[in-house]
């Protein structure tokens, strides 16, 4: 099947033009990249995918009305206990689960990885259909009451969807691996509850009290960020092996990937890594989007616990989720994953009605050091991972 989504014209994805001074070396180049002098405007202009939007400004610090004081204040002695205390009660009645059914079971290390996934019987059940009951329940409470989610079908899909057919009436194909955009750490939570998938995760992650074996039942990949070893190519091999085990084995839990590899303020599309393709396997694309009036769930710019309190301090959360059609790659995309990359990530701009932009992390480090009045070189910056 040709899928190739290079003609577009119905609905074409927007494109941020790049800034005709940018340097792509610039991630390279130790040269300090900030100047004292730097012009605000003009950075939020070159960085929009990163720029925050809402009444609180950059890094949550922004001058408030006297309404939005007021509505915080409440929010502060009232929802942010409640929600704290039903949250790490949800998170706690969890790790109970998980750890009674981890019970006696031998967790697998392959790879230097360690999970339970391979779990298989009632302890796997009730670990999965808890854990996606868990997952909105938390959302609930945090403040995601209802989730609008749609299917997709549109125009810019029907040559995908046409072969769908076809490709399962020679073999029952299941996705490998479902890609979706990143915003927030809630996107995780989503698609926990939707799905409960596999996820990359730091190294780190591993050891955290509760949430370490949470992610082991989930079956994280583990990766080490900090480490300038060559240990990306075995984890590109652990994923890829996974991609194609859920591709092949339905009891295997599919791998969830977000090929932009950090977060956007949700109206940006970055650049796709080709990790999610190496396999070849057909995917399922999810677009998530977080519309506010406030504060924004997006986690750009912006410390974590700055950004939990003021997002647990919101009343009413709004999540929408655009669930695609299956993916099957074309013999062309199987063999150029860098080709099969840009053409699901044109599909979800399309589709999500989101902009295609050209920067990645580097441009990101340059950002937030800018609002942090930081004029360091990127690489000695200190960048939490997303």
């Amino acid at each position: 099947m040709e899928s190739e989504l290079k003609d577009l014209h119905s609905k074409p994805a927007k494109i941020q033009q790049p800034d005709s001074t940018h340097d792509e070396a610039s991630a390279k180049d130790h040269r300090p990249l900030l100047k004292p002098d730097y012009n605000i405007q003009e950075l939020e202009k070159k960085f929009a995918a990163y720029v925050r939007n809402d009444v609180y400004g950059a890094m949550g610090r922004g001058e408030l009305p006297l309404k939005e004081k007021f509505l915080l204040g409440v929010a502060l002695v009232t929802l942010l206990p409640l929600r704290i205390i039903f949250g790490m009660t949800i998170l706690v009645v969890y790790y109970l689960i998980c750890r009674i059914c981890t019970l006696f079971a031998a967790p697998n290390r392959e790879e230097e990885q360690e999970d339970y996934a391979h779990l298989g019987g009632w302890r796997r059940a009730v670990i999965v259909r808890s854990g996606r009951f868990l997952s909105r329940s938390l959302l609930f409470v945090v403040g995601f009451y209802w989730i609008n989610e749609t299917r997709n079908d549109s125009a810019s899909t029907q040559e995908n969807s046409k072969n769908e057919a076809t490709h399962l009436s020679e073999e029952q194909e299941r996705p490998g691996a479902i890609v979706s955009n990143h915003v927030s750490y809630l996107d995780i939570l989503y698609h926990m509850s939707s799905s409960f998938p596999s996820f990359v995760a730091k190294r780190s992650v591993a050891k955290i009290p509760l949430v370490g074996l949470i992610s082991k039942c989930l079956g994280c990949v583990y990766v080490q960020r900090e480490s300038k070893s060559s240990d990306f190519r075995g984890v590109a091999g652990v994923v890829t092996d996974r991609v194609h085990e859920a591709h092949q084995n339905k009891s295997a839990p599919m791998m969830m990937l977000f090929p932009e590899g950090t977060t956007t303020n949700g109206d940006y599309l970055l650049p796709f890594k080709t990790g999610a393709f190496l396999a070849g396997a057909p995917v399922v694309p999810v677009i998530l989007r977080y519309p506010y009036q406030r504060f924004s769930p997006a986690w750009d710019t912006i410390t974590g616990v700055r950004h939990v309190v003021l997002l647990l301090c919101q009343f009413v959360n709004h999540m929408e989720v655009i669930h695609l059609p299956i993916y099957y790659p074309s013999q062309q995309e199987k063999d150029d994953p860098k080709q099969y990359a840009n053409n699901i990530r044109r599909l979800m701009a399309t589709e999500g009605n989101l902009i295609l932009s050209d920067i990645g992390l580097a441009e990101k480090r340059i950002y937030h050091a800018a609002v942090n009045g930081n004029n360091r070189p990127p690489s000695v910056l200190h960048q939490k991972d997303d």
